[in-house]
């Protein structure tokens, strides 16, 4: 399987749109992305950009993977990269192209100096949690996950 890693363009976010729709398909929540072209064209390429992402793509010029990320801030380490996901089309894991992607963001963490790069994985997720596991990552059941909807954050002063 011959493929490139190469920076994700603006041009790219048709496929990273389907390939998140993929992963929602994956995880069992198909019904929950939100996020358009539009949004992604606009988070990803203005001047205020808040995420960078890389891809996999075949020498047909298909993207088949994708590894989106973002800076953060630690108040007690200070900079941080935070690996959103990590997406590669079912039909094409098991070649390397995942690991290739998780290094490449692992490549921007030490070019950038960060202290730390984080990412999350659902426990029910057996195949990341074992790639993981390759890569030595550590685990964590230490941190709860918290999170307010756009419902909720909208809603939150009007009781």
């Amino acid at each position: 399987m011959e493929y490139l890693i190469r920076k994700g363009e603006k041009q790219d976010i048709p496929a990273l749109l389907s390939l998140i729709k993929e992963l929602a398909l994956f995880e069992k929540a198909p019904n929950e992305v939100v996020v358009t072209i539009q949004d992604l064209e606009q988070d990803g390429f203005s001047k205020n950009a808040v995420f960078t992402f890389f891809v996999a793509e075949t020498v047909e010029k298909q993207i088949v993977g994708i590894a989106l990320y973002y800076i953060k801030y630690s108040t007690w380490k200070g900079k941080c990269i935070f690996l959103e996901d990590i997406i590669v089309k079912e039909s094409f894991r098991k070649f390397g192209i995942g690991k290739k992607l998780f290094l490449e963001v692992v490549k921007v963490a030490k070019a950038i100096k960060v202290k730390r790069m984080e990412w999350q994985v659902l426990n029910w997720n057996e195949s990341a949690i074992a790639f993981y596991k390759k890569l030595n990552a550590q685990f964590d059941d230490e941190w709860i996950n918290c999170k307010l909807t756009e419902e909720e954050i909208n809603n939150f002063f009007s009781n």
